[in-house]
C-alpha cells in the first residue's frame, strides 16, 4: 500500500524533475521556435531552405527515439556520452522547437504589411521593425498555440522514465513495483499531470490577455499621436494669430 513516505520520498522528487524537464526543455524550444521561425522567412534561399530543413527533419522525427539516439547511439559512434536528463531536454526542445517554429512563422507572416512599410518608411532596420512593430503584434497570436505545445511538451515529459531520468512517471512506476499496486498509482498521476496542465493554461491564458491589452493600447496611443500633433499645431496657429 502506498504510504506517506513513499509520495515525499519518490512523487515529490518525481514532480521537480518533471518541472525541470519542462521549463528546459520550453526555453530551448522558444529559442529554436524563433530562430528557425524567422529564418525561415529570410529573402535568402538558402538560409530558408536549411531552416526548412531542420523543421521538416525534426518534425518528422520521434522525440522518444532520439531521445534513445542521444542516450545510447551518441556514445557509440561519437564517444560522447550525454547526462540523461539533458540528453531528454535536448530532444524534446529541438523536436518541439520545430513545431514552434511554424507558429512563429505564421503569426509574423499574418503581420499586415503595411506595417512593415510603415516602418521601412520611418527608417527602422530589419531588427527595429521586427521588435517594435512584428513582433508586439505577431506575440499575442503566438500564445494560444504556444500554450497547446507547452501542454503537449507537459506531458511529453513522461518520455523521459524511458531513459531513467526520475521523472514522476519513473516514481510512479517505482512505487508500483514496491506496493504492488497499480490503480491509485496510475490514477494519481493522472491527478498531477492534469493539475500541472491546468496550472500552466492559467498561467498562459493570463500572459495571453495581458499581451493582447498591451497591443490594445499601443494601437490606441498610435491612433492618438497624429490627433495630438494636429492639436498641437492648431495651438500653435492660434497663438500666432492672437499675436
Amino acid at each position: 500500500m502506498m504510504t506517506e513516505g513513499m509520495f515525499t520520498n519518490y512523487f515529490l522528487p518525481g514532480i521537480w524533475i518533471t518541472i525541470q524537464v519542462t521549463l528546459y526543455s520550453a526555453a530551448l524550444g522558444l529559442v529554436v521556435a524563433f530562430a528557425i521561425g524567422r529564418l525561415r522567412a529570410s529573402r535568402l534561399w538558402i538560409v530558408r531552405f536549411l531552416a526548412g530543413c531542420y523543421f521538416e527533419i525534426f518534425r518528422g522525427l520521434s522525440a522518444l527515439i532520439l531521445m534513445f539516439w542521444l542516450v545510447f547511439a551518441l556514445p557509440v559512434m561519437f564517444r560522447w556520452q550525454l547526462v540523461p536528463l539533458w540528453a531528454a531536454v535536448l530532444a524534446l526542445g529541438l523536436t518541439y522547437g520545430a513545431y514552434g517554429s511554424e507558429v512563429v512563422r505564421g503569426a509574423l507572416a499574418a503581420v499586415p504589411a503595411a506595417q512593415r512599410e510603415a516602418g521601412i518608411a520611418l527608417g527602422f532596420t530589419r531588427f527595429q521593425r521586427l521588435r517594435r512593430i512584428e513582433l508586439p503584434q505577431a506575440w499575442p497570436e503566438m500564445l494560444p498555440p504556444f500554450n497547446n505545445l507547452l501542454i503537449e511538451l507537459l506531458k511529453g515529459s513522461a518520455l523521459v522514465s524511458t531513459v531513467t531520468v526520475a521523472d514522476m512517471t519513473f516514481a510512479g512506476n517505482l512505487v508500483r513495483l514496491g506496493s504492488n499496486e497499480s490503480a491509485p498509482i496510475y490514477t494519481l498521476l493522472l491527478v498531477l499531470y492534469f493539475v500541472m496542465a491546468f496550472l500552466l493554461t492559467r498561467g498562459m491564458r493570463l500572459l495571453e490577455r495581458r499581451a493582447k491589452a498591451n497591443v490594445g493600447q499601443g494601437r490606441l496611443r498610435a491612433s492618438l499621436a497624429p490627433r495630438e500633433e494636429a492639436g498641437e499645431g492648431h495651438g500653435a496657429l492660434t497663438a500666432g494669430g492672437a499675436r
